[in-house]
């Protein structure tokens, strides 16, 4: 019997002994698992690194590009379109005006009254749709009956008090996309982006297009000028605030303009305006350097989109990508580590994670991270650990801090062209004291990401303050326009009318 005792002692020590190991080996595998993410993460902030000096290096890549892209057609990746604005409105306008704007995601229809002071600006029946997915690939027919039926509809709800009986209603149409101006209310479409792809549009003139849509419904209405959604977010900042001289969106894409001497657009020689200046499109969103800090996600986000090796600046700064790439960065942990648990095939589909949700789970200030949990069961992957949630966090800020730097890299280029970053430009020889006498300088800034998206707007204001230095950055003003493009451009008719 104590033999027996004995042989079941020992084979209990030694299942204990296997059980032991076994979860020994588990506890090594899973911290393997667990570093091959780290790791990743790791990789992803050494590729992501955006130090003071390698902004500055993108701030002069981006001015030398700019004064290329001015001096000839086709010289720079930036086209610094002439958009013939050369008088933005002061406050002085009256009249009731119409603005219609086909952004990357969203339609508005506003109306504008002004009174003829600045004090005076009264915003009307702002009304915001998403654009069907079925008219990015539609025809130009389709598209421009649309928008047509969508403002005869907001026309139907004014009643009679807001427009006279027969006088003609003046539209601004803010077009969000690479339009090369041949006068103010006229252009033609260079290329689409922001997922757009309506080909044989290419080349029309996107005016005539909207106004014949116009006239088929029998709107007695009238497009009087077609404007780029950076110059009529500029064109509300300045008309609040005539230290106004950049404007940026960030949306769903990104752009800028700026105000620009005449005499600097060496491209088009003996061009004059009465008040010695133009407004610039420079669709900067195909901006490119060496110095930018791009990943293999990046690449292969590039790869597969259908603009590959076009807008490689938009598509590390823009709302439209920057939920791909911490998607494609969650998709790499998911194939290299179970951490997430059993592979979601939802998480290999392109764009399924939208940057609002990546801004949610940056900006997820629960205990728990609860709001990261739901997102990710959203994309099949659920009861993830909370330190796994807290890695998912951390993949959000470096994508975001990454793009908010550029964007002020970006800004900053601006500001060096024109003489205002505190160097006196690129062909400048005035003093530093010089330059710092220098009037305010106000940047107007739109677009969902930087209204919405906490994180990058302090992201991008932080690095902006590193780039000029303490000294300059005190000059230069960061203003939000909320709704500026559609109403800047409806702003812009006013003054063409006064």
């Amino acid at each position: 019997m104590g033999k027996v005792a004995v042989a079941f002692a020992a084979a209990a020590v030694v299942a204990a002994c296997s059980v032991a190991a076994v979860m020994v080996g588990r506890r090594m595998k899973s911290r393997r698992k667990w570093r091959t993410v780290v790791e990743i993460l790791k990789e992803l902030e050494d590729a992501c690194d955006t130090p003071v000096g390698r902004l500055r290096q993108v701030v002069d890549a981006m001015a030398v590009e700019m004064h290329a892209g001015l001096a000839s057609e086709g010289g720079s990746k930036l086209k610094m379109l002439l958009t013939f604005v050369d008088d933005l409105p002061k406050g002085t306008e009256k009249g009731t005006y119409y603005a219609l704007h086909l952004g990357g995601t969203y339609f508005r229809i506003l109306r504008v009254h002004l009174g003829g002071q600045r004090s005076y600006l009264d915003v009307q029946d702002v009304e915001r749709h998403p654009i069907p997915s079925h008219l990015m690939n539609s025809t130009s027919e389709v598209l421009f009956n649309f928008l047509a039926f969508s403002l005869e509809r907001f026309i139907e709800k004014e009643g009679n008090g807001s427009n006279s009986q027969g006088v003609k209603r003046e539209l601004a149409f803010t077009f969000s996309f690479p339009v090369k101006h041949t006068s103010i209310s006229s252009g033609v479409l260079i290329k689409w982006t922001k997922g757009f792809e309506i080909s044989e549009m290419v080349g029309k003139d996107i005016a005539e297009c909207l106004q014949g849509a116009l006239n088929r419904r029998g709107l007695d209405m009238h497009v009087a000028a077609l404007v780029n959604d950076t110059v009529g977010a500029l064109s509300l900042g300045y008309y609040h605030d005539p230290d106004t001289v950049v404007a940026v969106v960030f949306g769903t894409g990104s752009n800028a303009c700026y105000l620009e001497r005449t005499d600097a657009i060496i491209k088009c020689q003996g061009l004059l305006t009465t008040s010695g200046s133009m407004v610039v499109n420079m669709e900067w969103g195909n901006f490119w350097s060496s110095h930018l800090p791009r990943t293999s996600y990046d690449i292969d986000l590039d790869a597969e989109s259908s603009n590959s090796n076009d807008m490689g600046f938009e598509k590390m700064i823009a709302g439209m990508y920057l939920g791909d790439i911490v998607r494609r960065v969650i998709l790499r942990m998911s194939q290299e580590s179970d951490i997430f648990g059993p592979s979601s095939s939802l998480l290999s589909e392109p764009y399924v994670l939208r940057t609002n949700s990546v801004s949610a789970m940056h900006e997820d200030d629960t205990p728990e991270l609860q709001e990261v949990a739901r997102i990710l069961k959203d994309l099949g992957v659920s009861d993830v650990p909370l330190k796994v949630r807290k890695l998912v966090v951390k993949v959000c800020d470096v994508v975001t801090r990454r793009a908010g730097r550029l964007a002020a890299a970006g800004i900053a280029g601006i500001l060096k062209k024109i003489g205002r970053d505190g160097s006196g430009g690129i062909t400048s020889g005035r003093s530093r004291n010089e330059v710092l006498m220098q009037k305010r300088t106000v940047v107007a800034v739109e677009g969902g990401l930087y209204m919405n998206y906490t994180m990058f707007r302090e992201y991008m204001e932080e690095a902006l303050v590193e780039i000029l230095g303490e000294e300059v950055s005190q000059y230069v003003v960061v203003k939000a326009m909320e709704d500026g493009s559609s109403i800047g451009s409806a702003l812009l008719v006013a003054s063409l009318q006064s």
